[in-house]
């Protein structure tokens, strides 16, 4: 496995560009599904993520060809709505593909994937959805095997324990399209990701109302067709580099954001008094050279609220700001598995059930040490502290980081990072001589 070797104390400084959103484009590439013509997807990052579920979608009979290194050409000509344990086992998203499936032929059999290591992500309101339309669900030897041949338009309240789901929402969406009359998704999520779904599919005909709030209305039955289609750029990647000017006291220009990161990121940012700019075309500066960060409260929430994919990164960036910040997940409570690695690089960090106590200073350098990652936004952050932290700093399991960004060292690289990747096996050879 490959290993991040990371020589911290370098400010950042250039221009960068962010890659197409990974939870966007997956859930648009499984709605190419809804139809048999031929659909060209744009801007679609080169991430492990992305890889594993044109692997499946191969294996359910799609046809996939590049036309470059970032622009798919996609065609269902001809499905088999049956996605065997193998084939999705290492893709949570692949659970859209009910919904593709039902709003296609009106049925579904899909193995359901693996759990998550940042906790419990049931699909109890993915299947509630498709009840609400008049599918029968049943669990067959570890398969969810859906019937929608008689669906019909429902009024459907997504809410649940932890606010709107943003998949589940994904998934009776596509599924209401195969429905006969009209169906209303209550308290549906409205993430840009969900949005740039909506807007995929009315560009193939879909018709939907509601897009951008939380009541969506979905007319099923009408024919769907090819279309051409961008991806919207990654909001979560472009925060991830906004901390990164900001931990190295560097000044970085963010571009192909297009708009996409929320106002409670920018109101945290001015909160803690980073100078941090949206140009109108949605360029980002984030300029760190001449700053004075007070500490903060954070509570993630569903969209609009403050993301979850981007507490990670201001707990590694709160570690460097004085005074005391407290940052309370409500959307994956036990999502702190980077707090034990931050703390072991000289970070004060406290967890209290779902809150991170912060002790942040300005003067106390964090030091590299030789960490663990644990999941995606984890690995983000601990590459966050180890390029503002004296010495070296080793990271190890960062395949987990390919799943979400694309050429996430080389982009550093350019900014002036000292990062390279090598390997356990070479690190051991290292260690014996």
């Amino acid at each position: 496995m490959e290993v991040a070797r990371i020589i911290g104390g370098r400010e950042l400084h250039g221009e960068v560009w962010v890659s197409g959103s990974k939870n966007a484009c997956l859930p648009i590439l499984v709605a190419c599904l809804l139809t048999e013509e031929e659909c060209i997807i744009e801007n679609v990052p080169n991430l492990s993520d992305i890889r594993l579920i044109l692997d499946i979608l191969r294996n359910v009979g799609v046809n996939i060809e590049y036309i470059d290194t970032h622009t798919l050409k996609v065609c269902a000509a001809a499905i088999n709505p049956h996605a065997p344990y193998d084939a999705v086992k290492k893709m949570r998203a692949s659970v859209c593909l009910m919904g593709a499936f039902l709003g296609r032929i009106g049925r579904s059999s899909v193995s359901l994937p693996g759990g998550c290591i940042i906790g419990q992500r049931p699909i109890d309101l993915h299947i509630k959805g498709f009840k609400k339309l008049g599918c029968t669900v049943e669990m067959k030897n570890g398969y969810l095997e859906v019937d929608g041949s008689n669906m019909v338009g429902s009024r459907i309240f997504l809410g649940g324990r932890y606010g709107s789901t943003v998949t589940g929402t994904a998934n009776v969406l596509m599924a209401a399209l195969g429905a006969q009359g009209v169906t209303i998704i209550e308290s549906a999520a409205y993430e840009p990701e969900i949005v740039d779904l909506c807007l995929f599919l009315r560009r193939q005909g879909a018709i939907i109302g509601g897009i951008g709030t939380s009541m969506l209305t979905i007319e099923g039955r009408h024919k769907l067709h090819g279309c051409r289609y961008r991806v919207i750029g990654d909001r979560v990647e472009a925060g991830t580099f906004i901390c990164a000017a900001l931990m190295t006291r560097g000044r970085i220009t963010i571009r192909g954001n297009a708009q996409n990161v929320s106002s409670a990121v920018y109101d945290k940012l001015e909160e803690i008094g980073a100078d941090v700019r949206e140009l109108e075309d949605g360029t980002i500066v984030a300029d760190g050279t001449k700053q004075n960060l007070r500490s903060t409260e954070i509570i993630t929430l569903p969209y609009p609220g403050f993301p979850t994919d981007l507490q990670a990164q201001f707990c590694a960036l709160l570690s460097c700001v004085d005074g005391i910040s407290v940052v309370s997940e409500r959307i994956y409570p036990t999502r702190f598995m980077h707090i034990p690695e931050l703390n072991r690089m000289g970070a004060s960090i406290m967890l209290e059930e779902s809150h991170a106590i912060i002790h942040g200073s300005s003067s106390r350098k964090l030091t590299g040490a030789q960490l663990m990652a644990s999941d995606l936004r984890a690995s983000a952050a601990l590459y966050l502290a180890g390029l503002c932290a004296e010495n070296e700093t080793l990271i190890h399991r960062i395949y987990h980081l390919d799943r979400g960004y694309e050429n996430f060292d080389e982009k550093l690289r350019s900014l002036g990072a000292n990062i390279e990747r090598t390997t356990e096996t070479d690190l051991e050879r290292c260690e014996l001589n």
